[in-house]
């Protein structure tokens, strides 16, 4: 997606909102480092201020991470995931709390709204992902364990509780990544199936317990590693 001068009224937004598409379209991918100021100028046929001041507010935003001597680089895709990395930082339990708080109404949604065609890709979409536990695999534990959670929350049928999911599932992945341990067994790794089976079961009550008891396990996973007590599983 090639940039496009900017016109001469509101060129600051007009930045932003290439900037902001460029991100959201893949273009400049989440971790990698936008093209440089001199760079940014030339193909905007802006000022230099104009581009630090749009950069500057993408940074407020949470998209955007300047690094001093190292460069910009891109830190979330939309401003709802910005928000949470930088309301949550580094501490993993305050991402995993706002799971909580989410996907325990996404699953207790989803036992009463899902729909046939959500039953079978929740169902394959498992299969991958228990598949990626089995091979230890981290990179596609990750992107498939966060694509399911995506698909439960969406199968909730809640345009507003899936556009916020929607907005932190970086820092679910993130979150996914720093849990999953490849040096348990595949048997002792937190497993799914009674969850999607009170969703098919249409039973919220269960759908809401299981999503919140897996994430409390987490929780106190997390809160016996800042205690330094070993872990018994994932």
């Amino acid at each position: 997606m090639p940039l496009v001068t900017a016109k001469r009224t509101g060129l600051v937004d007009q930045v932003i909102a290439q900037i902001r598409e460029l991100v959201a379209s893949g273009e400049w991918p989440l971790g990698g480092r936008i093209p440089p100021e001199t760079e940014l100028v030339s193909a905007l046929g802006v000022g230099r201020n104009t581009v630090r001041e749009a950069v500057r507010a993408l940074s407020h935003a949470g998209l955007l991470e300047v690094r001093q001597g190292d460069g910009t680089f891109v830190r979330a895709t939309n401003e709802i995931s910005g928000a949470v990395r930088k309301l949550c930082g580094p501490e993993l339990r305050h991402v995993l709390e706002v799971r909580r708080a989410l996907e325990v109404e996404g699953a207790r949604l989803a036992a009463e709204a899902r729909t046939e065609e959500d039953l079978r890709e929740l169902q394959e979409q498992l299969a991958e992902r228990d598949e990626a536990v089995q091979q230890l695999d981290p990179a596609r534990v990750v992107a498939t364990d966060a694509e399911f959670h995506r698909r439960l929350v969406a199968a909730s049928h809640n345009p507003v509780l899936i556009s916020l999911y929607e907005g932190i599932i970086e820092a679910v992945a993130s979150s996914v990544a720093t849990t999953f341990n490849p040096e348990i067994p595949p048997e002792q790794h937190i497993s799914h199936t009674a969850l999607l089976a009170a969703v098919r079961d249409g039973d919220p009550r269960r759908a809401a317990d299981e999503a919140g008891a897996f994430l409390d396990e987490l929780l106190a996973q997390r809160r016996n590693q800042a205690e330094g007590t070993p872990d018994s599983g994932q």
